[in-house]
């Protein structure tokens, strides 16, 4: 089976606290890793607003997880999102080249203006 990068973007809903919010991203990579799935990056968006209502709430805890895996796990994450009552809404994208290069050179970028930050604090 050919392994293809995916990125997926999911909202928990922002009753959670910040351990059972950090435990809701631990379980979901650890999902990821038990069906063989390569995390590449992750990055916690933190609570931000959201631009319409979703469950009567107009908030909710953004997390990003970018992977490798066989196309075929792609629904057994999916249906593992719909049943937790934690996540609002999920979003799950095949990476095209171009995406891969954008991704890569929009973390490049974050890690120099961190190195920056750093050197000047």
């Amino acid at each position: 089976m050919a392994v293809t990068r995916f990125e997926t973007i999911f909202i928990m809903t922002p009753v959670l606290s910040e351990q059972q919010m950090k435990e809701t991203v631990e379980r979901y990579l650890a999902f990821l890793k038990e069906n063989k799935a390569k995390v590449i990056h992750e990055e916690n968006w933190g609570l931000r607003k959201l631009a319409y209502p979703i469950q009567h709430k107009s908030t909710g805890f953004y997390q990003l997880v970018e992977f490798e895996c066989e196309g075929s796990m792609i629904e057994s994450l999916e249906v593992e999102f719909s049943r937790d009552e934690a996540i609002m809404r999920f979003l799950t994208v095949k990476l095209d080249i171009d995406g891969i290069k954008y991704n890569e050179r929009r973390r490049e970028k974050q890690k120099n203006l961190d190195q920056k930050k750093a050197e000047i604090l």
